[in-house]
C-alpha cells in the first residue's frame, strides 16, 4: 500500500509542475486541493490486493466427504467463505484417511503450486509435522492437534462451551433422565466435549446421566445411527453426538425422541427431532489466517479460541427445545463470554466420585486438552 500511495503521491506532484508552467498560481493550487476520485485511488490499490490474493494457493484436506453435512461440510464451508473474502485460489482432498497417504496429498498439493495447507483431522498431526519440516517454505495449519513448528500452526476452537449450553437444552428436555452420547474416537478433544456436555445439562437437571458409545470411526453413517439406535433401546430419550454425518439424528428423529447434532446445524436432518447444535463457523478464521500469509505477517501458534472469536457457536434452537430453555442458554453465554462462568470450574467429581477439581479452582487449558477421565454422571469407559 505504501509503494501505491508514493506513486500517487508522484502522479499528483508531476501533475502540479506541469500546470505551473501555464497557468496562474491559483489554478494550480485548486487543481492540487481537488481529491481524486474515489475509483482512481481504489483501483490501483485493489490491483495490488488482486496480484497478492494470486501469489497464494491453498489446499484442504478432509478426512470425509463435503456432503457429510458436518465436520468436513463445516470445513468446506469455511474454505468457500476464503474464497469468497479474499479470491485466492483453492483446491480439496476428500476421504484422505488418517495414514502416511496424507503426506502424498499434501506433497502432491504443493506440487500444483499450493503454498497453504489446511490438514483438518486430529489423526492427520504427526504426518503434516513431518513434511512441513521437509517444505519449509509452505504454511501448514493443523486442526485439532497440538504440535507446531516454525511453519505449521495448531488450531481448534473451544467448542466445549457450545457443547456446555447444548447440554443444559438436553438436560431440561430429557424425562428419563438419560442421555445418550455417540462418540467417535477416545481422545481428549471428544472427552472434553462430552464432560461439558455432561455438566451443562447437570447444571439445570442434577439427576441426568450420559452414556456413551463408542464408534472408533469418525464418519461411518451406519455404524453412528446404529450406535444412537442401541443408545434409544437402552432408555435414552435424547442422543447427543460427536461425529461427522447426522447417522444418529435420524436414528432420534424415526424413534420420535429428541437429538442434539454437532458441526453444523443439523436441524434440516431431523426436523421433529433435533432441539439445536454444537456448530463451527471456520471462514472468518481462515480468511484472518491465509490473509497474514498473502502480508507476510504469518507466525506459527496455536489457536484456541470461543466464543469471544465466533469460531464456535450454538445453533438457534428449533421449536422442539423445552420451554425457557433459550433464556438459559442466553444467560449462560452471556457469562462465559464475561468470564463469570468456567464450565470446567470446580468442584468436579470423576466417575469414581473422588474430586478432580477442587471448588474456587478450575483447569487450566493444559489440563483440558489433556482430558482422559469422565466427570461424575457419565457412563461409559475411555479405551
Amino acid at each position: 500500500m505504501k509503494k501505491t500511495l508514493l506513486k500517487v503521491g508522484a502522479l499528483l506532484m508531476a501533475g502540479m509542475l506541469v500546470l505551473s508552467g501555464c497557468a496562474s498560481t491559483a489554478t494550480t493550487t485548486k487543481e492540487a486541493e481537488k481529491p481524486a476520485a474515489a475509483g482512481e485511488a481504489a483501483e490501483p490499490e485493489k490491483k495490488e490486493a488482486d496480484e497478492a490474493a494470486k501469489a497464494v494457493k491453498v489446499g484442504f484436506i478432509y478426512v470425509g466427504p463435503t456432503g457429510d453435512g458436518g465436520w468436513s461440510y463445516a470445513h468446506d464451508q469455511g474454505r468457500k467463505y476464503l474464497e469468497e473474502k479474499l479470491g485466492v485460489e483453492t483446491i480439496i482432498k476428500e476421504s484422505v484417511p488418517e495414514s502416511q497417504e496424507v503426506e502424498a496429498v499434501a506433497a502432491d498439493m504443493i506440487d500444483q503450486g499450493c503454498n497453504v495447507i489446511f490438514a483438518t483431522s486430529f489423526g492427520y498431526m504427526d504426518y503434516i509435522e513431518k513434511i512441513s519440516k521437509e517444505f519449509p517454505e509452505v504454511k501448514f495449519f493443523h486442526c485439532s492437534g497440538y504440535k507446531t513448528t516454525e511453519n505449521m500452526t495448531a488450531y481448534f476452537g473451544r467448542i466445549y462451551q457450545a457443547r456446555y449450553l447444548s447440554g443444559i437444552v438436553a438436560g431440561m428436555k430429557t424425562e428419563t433422565n438419560q442421555i445418550g452420547y455417540v462418540a467417535a474416537m477416545p481422545i481428549p478433544e471428544v472427552i472434553r466435549g462430552i464432560n461439558a456436555f455432561t455438566l451443562g445439562a447437570q447444571s439445570v437437571n442434577p439427576d441426568v446421566k450420559v452414556k456413551v458409545v463408542w464408534t472408533n470411526t469418525w464418519y461411518d453413517p451406519a455404524k453412528e445411527k446404529d450406535a444412537a439406535i442401541a443408545l434409544l433401546d437402552g432408555g435414552a430419550d435424547v442422543i447427543a453426538q460427536h461425529q461427522d454425518t447426522a447417522g444418529p439424528q435420524q436414528a432420534a428423529e424415526e424413534r420420535g425422541v429428541w437429538s442434539v447434532g454437532y458441526n453444523s446445524d443439523m436441524s434440516s436432518f431431523a426436523p421433529k427431532a433435533n432441539l439445536t447444535s454444537a456448530v463451527w463457523n471456520w471462514g472468518p478464521y481462515y480468511v484472518e489466517k491465509v490473509q497474514s500469509v498473502i502480508d507476510g505477517t504469518y507466525k506459527s501458534e496455536s489457536y484456541w479460541k470461543g466464543f469471544e472469536a465466533g469460531i464456535v457457536d450454538l445453533a438457534p434452537l428449533t421449536a422442539n427445545a423445552p420451554e425457557g430453555a433459550q433464556a438459559e442458554v442466553d444467560a449462560a453465554k452471556a457469562a462465559i463470554i464475561d468470564g463469570s462462568l468456567n464450565p470446567f470450574a470446580g468442584p468436579i467429581k470423576d466417575q469414581t466420585g473422588a474430586v478432580k477439581v477442587a471448588e474456587g479452582s478450575a483447569m487450566t487449558d493444559e489440563e483440558m486438552l489433556a482430558f482422559d477421565w469422565f466427570v461424575e454422571g457419565v457412563e461409559g469407559e475411555i479405551k
